[in-house]
Order: C-alpha cells, then structure tokens, then sequence
C-alpha cells in the first residue's frame, strides 16, 4: 500500500472535521483535547508525518503519557481508546499502515476501576445553592445548577427543556427527546419522562420565567427554559455554568490549592473556570444528587425512574455510599419484618 504524507496538525483537524457529522460539539472538544497531547509527542519525537508511526512508538507514547499525565487507569484508557479511534480514521485516508489501530494497547479495567469517583457533596450542593439563592437569585447559573441538583438531570436533558415543558400548577417538568429540532436526550424516547418539583424549585423556576429570562425563542420557534439573549443555551454553556458556580472561589470558599484568586486564571477569567482543579462537571452534580438521595432513603426504584438509570449502573457508577451505610439503611427496616 502506498502512504500519503500528512503532519499530525493537519491530520487532526481533518478527523476532528470529519466527526462532526457524528459526534456532538462535546464530544469533539473531548477528542480534540485528548488528541492535542499526541501532537505534543509527536512535536517532541521529531514526528512530522503520520506514515512514520509504528506500533512499537505507539507503545512509547503510551508511557509518555501516562508518566507525562500521572493517568489514573481510567483516564490512561479513555485516551489511549480515543487514539485508537483516530488511527483506524488515518488508515481510512491512507495515511498509517491499515491495521495500525490494532497495535495501540489500552488497559483493560475492572468494573470497580470503571467509575468515576468525581461528586458533588451534598455539603458543598447546598452551600453553591445557597451562595446562588442569596448573591445571584433566579439568574441563569442558579436555575441550571438548582435543576440538575434537584432533578438528577443529564446536561442534554436541561438542554432541551422548553417553557411548555414546565408545568407550574401541578409542580413538573417533561423531558422530551426531540432530535428533530436539534434537542436528543440520551435514552432517546426511553429518556422520555415526567419529574416532579419542589416547592422551591418551583418558585425558583417562576421567579425565572417571569422575572429574567429574555423573551427569545430557538432556531425553530421554541422557547427554551434555559435561555441566553441569542436563544437556547447550548450543552457547551450549561457546563461553563456549573464550572463558574462550583469553583470554591465563587463563593468565597478557600481554595484546596491553595492558589491566589486574583492571580487565578480560573478565577478572574469566567471562560476559564474549567481549569479550576476544585470545581466540578455537571456529571458530578448528578452523581453527588443520586448518591444523596439514596442516603436520604429515597427508593432505589425512585431513584432509578427520576434520574433515567437503571439499578445496575446505579450500583455502579453512581452509588457512592459504603457498604456500612447501605446496612445500616436497610437496618431501619428490620421493624417492619
């Protein structure tokens, strides 16, 4: 087979334009950021054209990165998997050997080591929601932040959300899976359901609606519940808002790095909250709401049917109490045997 020359600069951006057919913006910010460490490799090993590589410099960068990143076994493997995806694309224009793809190794992982430990703590849950209540009521960070915490929602699921959906007089919201308009949830039509709401949330929600939201509609005629001067507030901006309100920082909190906030980049600069190593992603926010609610005695059935989960991966990649909690929950049953 013969070979085209192409630098890994080029060949990116070619990838990640090739993706966007097939992936969500989300989805190729996580590659194009998972990516960029190989181009740094390859930028160090003197790797200027893709047909050089093999697999045994696969293997090398392999243990550069995991050294390079001090990876966790999860995070060694999602991003060696993502490189995987990218090669077998570069056999696809004929710039790798085919079957290169087949050489990058990955770790295999036990489902113990298959979760992600990142929460949000119910302490840390009420004093961002309190610190909102107070300094920045009804506004869009508090709404999107209260909503995930109390609901359990997915981003994608806060994201398609319309005025319509919320129904005030009998305190619920209707998710709807609409791809057609550009708003997919990720059970599709099984994702489909009704939540109730709190008094709270529902004051909340209504001081929102009637008060700040900007009377706009989406690209077609829908009214979103979270929405921006420009229209509906896209996956991407939800998350810099749960990134900007969990640094502790925002509300006065010490930092853990103990870093100086007025020499923070993601401090002083909201569009580089991200980079905090003290906030959180809105999965934590879910993860941390379902681990609270199974310690507040919520059923497991509820739990699983308001937060669109099943029991199995509830277990798995979201129960974070310890075998001694779950016992001494099931302890206050014993009365009623």
């Amino acid at each position: 087979m013969s070979l085209e020359p192409i630098d890994p600069e080029t060949a990116l951006e070619l990838y990640l334009t090739d993706k966007e057919a097939e992936l969500a913006e989300s989805s190729i910010q996580s590659h194009r950021y998972r990516l960029k460490h190989f181009l740094r490799w390859c930028e160090i090993e003197d790797i200027d054209n893709l047909n050089d590589l093999t697999g045994r410099k696969l293997q090398q960068y392999r243990l550069w990165r995991r050294d390079d990143g001090d990876l966790s076994v999860a995070s060694e493997k999602t991003q060696m998997d993502t490189l995987r995806v990218f090669i077998r694309w570069a056999e696809s224009i004929d710039a790798v050997e085919q079957d290169l793809s087949t050489k990058v190794r990955s770790p295999s992982m036990t489902p113990e080591q298959n979760t992600r430990d990142e929460m949000l703590e119910t302490e840390e849950a009420e004093a961002v929601l309190s610190y909102l209540a107070k300094y920045d009521y009804a506004s869009r960070e508090h709404v999107t932040v209260a909503l995930m915490w109390h609901t359990m929602m997915r981003v994608s699921s806060v994201n398609a959300l319309d005025v319509d959906d919320y129904n005030p007089g009998e305190q619920y919201i209707e998710v709807h899976h609409r791809p057609e308009t550009d708003t997919p949830i990720k059970n599709k039509k099984d994702g489909e359901r009704l939540v109730a709401l709190s008094d709270d949330i529902c004051m909340l929600l209504n001081d929102w609606i009637e008060e700040k939201r900007p009377n706009v509609t989406d690209d077609f005629g829908r009214e979103p519940l979270v929405a921006t001067r420009e229209g509906r507030a896209n996956k991407t901006t939800l998350r810099k808002y749960v990134y900007q309100a969990t640094r502790p920082c925002f509300r006065g909190a010490e930092c853990p790095e103990d870093r100086d906030p007025e020499e923070c980049e993601a401090a002083v600069n909201d569009q580089e909250a991200f980079r905090c190593p003290a906030n959180v992603n809105p999965h934590a926010i879910r993860r941390g709401s379902i681990t609270h609610s199974l310690n507040s005695d919520l059923p497991d059935n509820v739990v699983s049917d308001r937060a669109n989960v099943s029991p199995a991966v509830i277990e798995q990649h979201y129960d974070r109490r310890s075998e001694k909690e779950k016992m001494e929950q099931r302890r206050d049953y014993l009365d009623r045997l």
